[in-house]
């Protein structure tokens, strides 16, 4: 029997690959990747600062030690550049062609790239993977500011990382408060003092223009007419499902490879899985709705179809000074948020009600945290 081919070696790459060798030990399984495969953390990279990791440090194993523990082949920098599927082809960028049953993209995202003037406009990093990881650590090596391009979940995490280590941040978003719109008003002006409180500065209510080189610095001149001086540039706006392999091959593409709840493409023999995929209408770029799809997916790939699940799914945002958890409601549903204030600690718990009274959404902050999983079994399914 043809091998079973993954295409990335990120969390769910590798996540699929152990849930597949859990069920079947026999069958050929390949792995490719254009990056060097090591196995690491993703979502470490945003708070690996305030732990003191090295890029070393963050990587768990190489491509080496995961090809022996899953019986692989792992094909580190190589580039996929065509899928037959009529052959079920896959064609490598050295002239390699390799023969699947099945074929799984596991390509991730990759960071919004911003469009920006100036001498310096390519100098904002963005850290989305080891290899940013490493240069981001390198950089940081005679940094002691850093402006951070984007207000949103990942720049925030960033801002208390690098807060964390006594470097200055400067953090630009077009939205009055950060986090939105993913947390309520009252929610996030809490965050932005907290984060205010170790010393990250704010410049919200506009974008970034421009890129200049000016004395080893970089200004980063602002829509509103300002300007910030900084010794590095982080963009933090945004990731993008990696597409353009699927589209060259005809599949369909939305916000993500487009999938049904068996992770299946319109391809019957291709599927996908991860920051990548788009299942029924879901693009969900985090960590818990890859661990489910990849069990879920691992049956159907021994013979056993099997439909994947989303519960409710909240997330723990890596801001230590300002400790969230937050389970946003679906979007365009009317409803109205709920706060009470925490009566002896601190933080905030906003529940979020639909018109006729059902729980569809929360936020905990502070002491509040602690009541994650009470709210979570209340809420639906997202996806059953």
């Amino acid at each position: 029997m043809d091998p079973i081919v993954i295409i990335g070696t990120g969390v769910a790459g590798y996540t699929l690959a152990r849930e597949f060798r859990k069920l079947n030990t026999e069958q050929a399984l390949i792995m490719i990747t254009s990056d060097s495969g090591h196995n690491y953390p993703k979502p470490m990279l945003s708070n690996a600062l305030t732990k003191g990791k090295t890029a070393d440090q963050v990587a768990m194993s190489d491509a080496g030690k995961m090809a022996e523990t899953l019986s692989a082949s792992i094909m580190t920098e190589q580039t996929v550049v065509k899928i037959d599927r009529q052959n079920r082809l896959i064609s490598l960028a050295s002239g390699e062609v390799i023969k699947y049953n099945k074929l799984v993209l596991a390509v991730g995202a990759e960071p919004v790239r911003l469009k920006l003037e100036g001498d310096a406009a390519d100098a904002a990093l963005s850290v989305n993977n080891l290899n940013d990881y490493t240069a981001f650590r390198s950089k940081l090596a005679t940094a002691k500011h850093v402006a951070i391009i984007g207000s949103g979940l990942i720049g925030c995490e960033f801002a208390n990382d690098l807060g964390n280590v006594g470097i200055a941040v400067s953090v630009i978003g077009p939205s009055d408060v950060p986090m939105k719109p993913l947390l309520p008003q009252q929610v996030a002006i809490e965050l932005q003092q907290a984060l205010t409180n170790i010393g990250v500065k704010w410049h919200l209510g506009t974008t970034a223009t421009a890129i200049n080189s000016v004395n080893e610095q970089y200004e980063i001149q602002l829509e509103s007419g300002d300007s910030v001086v900084a010794d590095l540039v982080v963009s933090a706006v945004g990731l993008k499902a990696n597409s353009a392999l699927a589209q060259s091959a005809d599949l369909a593409v939305n916000r993500g490879i487009v999938t049904d709840t068996y992770l299946q493409t319109s391809d019957p023999n291709i599927y996908a899985i991860g920051d990548c995929a788009e299942v029924s209408g879901y693009h969900l770029m985090y960590i818990a709705p890859i661990l489910l799809a990849a069990k879920a997916l691992a049956q159907t790939l021994v013979g056993a179809p099997t439909l994947v699940n989303y519960p409710a799914m909240p997330v723990a945002v890596k801001t230590p000074s300002y400790p969230l958890i937050i389970c946003p409601p679906p979007i365009h549903v009317d409803g109205s948020w709920q706060f009470e204030h925490d009566k002896i600690g601190s933080g905030i718990k906003g529940l979020f009600f639909d018109k006729n009274g059902v729980l569809l959404g929360f936020v905990l902050s502070g002491d509040m945290i602690g009541q994650k999983q009470t709210y979570t079994k209340m809420l639906p399914d997202l996806l059953s």
